[in-house]
């Protein structure tokens, strides 16, 4: 990371600073994957000048392409630093760069790499969109800590998810997190492997008693146990992060932010280790969460989004419900409402509800976007062309995405009979390899050009253009 000189502070009152992090590089991945087949595709056509250059191209431009692209945060906006994006944005006439101001939605997901040793290897990867810009970058090392812990902060938490704010607030630096787990006597997940089985909701008058008997330092200590314990869980130390959960809700056993986080640790634990039985122990400790919540329409509502996620849609319609009734309409709570409607397809309260969303809305840029789905809703509702356009779009997208799986299956399986061909010296079936190889991927390189043609949603002045 590097700091920016004084001069260069944005209105005189903050040092910005300049981050960047690597672009995932699956994309350049798969350009040096087919041009290397076509590479050998034409040298075995006899075409050696055309092979030799798409084989530099693949493996010495494209390497070079994908270690120059980055995701670069300046303190004001976003951009991509890549000669082909660059280039992309100047065809198509589009834009390769974000301004804080108008992020419309943050997204994590957490993808489980490996599990050794009772720890699960996560890879987060990071989403941030608004006016049709997409930026997604992974974690994998320093870059990302730095990256989420100077942006997330700087966006509205009602654009970034669930996770996003978890992210954003508990993100480790696992050196650290270990010393201060072995600092607080947390043991090794080998000596808390059968632990999880003793975990059980208490009762109620225990609970008070002990809340009593703790007292203040009891609490500061908790607070203190509760951060430990959300820096293990996302590094993904589970069975740590639930001894040391558990402690810090002996201490504060009617936290209802302890309890959700609590519960959200026991869920990525049964997740990775597929017992249904804790799942539902941890949506029994969410309602423990919600009961204890009170007038807390924040929690109310990221219990009503962590319901949605595990597909709890009853509850999830019950939290959102909850946290209006107690704290009045709030963006977050109603924009829940707005996706349980739309789940349940009425198409009405969808309207309604994102209507009273872009009310609340704190930026313009959540306004923008809700405004934005009032918009299309409402065509939909009010137009039936546009609807079965629509619908047809989804229903082609999700034929593409088999058609592509499928594309890439023929692909491979044209590459064994190139093999024995070659080996045998047989032409009729290296050619045969070779044209259902070939054909196969220029058929997948079309189809992944069409999704990004379909993904957008139809102009709604399109018909109107007509």
């Amino acid at each position: 990371m590097t700091q920016i000189p004084e001069s260069e502070m944005s209105n005189g009152s903050q040092l910005r600073t300049r981050l960047s992090i690597r672009v995932s590089a699956h994309g350049y991945i798969a350009a040096i994957f087919v041009g290397t087949f076509f590479s050998a595709l034409s040298i075995y056509l006899d075409a050696d000048l055309l092979g030799y250059f798409l084989f530099a191209a693949s493996w010495i431009a494209m390497p070079f392409l994908a270690l120059t692209d980055k995701i670069v945060f300046n303190g004001k906006r976003l951009y991509r630093s890549g000669l082909l994006p660059k280039a992309w944005a100047y065809l198509t006439r589009s834009r390769n760069w974000l301004k804080l101001k108008d992020v419309e939605q943050v997204e994590t997901q957490a993808f489980p790499t490996l599990k050794r040793g009772g720890k699960v290897f996560y890879k987060y990867k990071t989403s941030i969109r608004g006016k049709g810009v997409d930026f997604t970058f992974s974690s994998g090392g320093a870059e990302y800590r730095n990256m989420v812990r100077t942006l997330l902060p700087l966006i509205s938490e009602n654009v970034l998810d669930n996770r996003s704010l978890e992210v954003r607030d508990y993100i480790p630096e696992p050196k650290q997190t270990r010393i201060k787990a072995s600092l607080s006597n947390i043991p090794p997940a080998d000596v808390l492997e059968n632990s999880f089985r003793q975990i059980q909701l208490r009762k109620k008058a225990v609970m008070k008693t002990e809340v009593v008997a703790r007292g203040a330092d009891g609490a500061e200590q908790a607070d203190s146990l509760r951060l430990l314990a959300n820096e293990l869980r996302l590094s993904g130390s589970h069975l740590q992060a639930l001894e040391t959960f558990r402690r810090a809700a002996l201490l504060k056993p009617a936290d209802a932010w302890l309890l959700f986080e609590f519960a959200r640790c026991l869920q990525s634990f049964a997740g990775s280790e597929g017992n249904n039985k804790l799942e539902r122990k941890a949506v029994a400790m969410m309602r423990l969460a919600e009961l204890r919540a009170g007038n807390d329409g924040d929690l109310l509502a990221r219990l009503g989004e962590s319901y949605f996620q595990q597909g709890e849609w009853r509850r999830a319609g019950i939290a959102f419900r909850k946290a209006v009734e107690v704290v009045g309409e709030q963006f977050r709570s109603v924009r829940g409402l707005a996706e349980i409607a739309l789940r349940d397809g009425k198409i009405a309260h969808v309207i309604h509800n994102f209507s009273i969303a872009s009310r609340l809305a704190e930026t313009p840029a959540l306004r923008r976007w809700s405004n934005g789905e009032v918009e299309y809703f409402s065509r939909l509702n009010d137009d039936d062309e546009y609807m079965d356009m629509e619908i047809g779009r989804v229903n082609l997208l999700d034929a593409l995405d088999r058609w592509k799986r499928t594309a890439l299956r023929l692909a491979f399986i044209g590459f064994p009979v190139i093999a024995i061909g070659l080996v045998y010296e047989d032409a009729v079936i290296a050619n045969s390899g070779w044209t259902l190889s070939g054909a196969s991927l220029v058929l997948w390189m079309l189809i992944m050009l069409g999704r990004r043609v379909f993904a957008p949603r139809i102009s709604m002045n399109l018909l109107e253009e007509d």
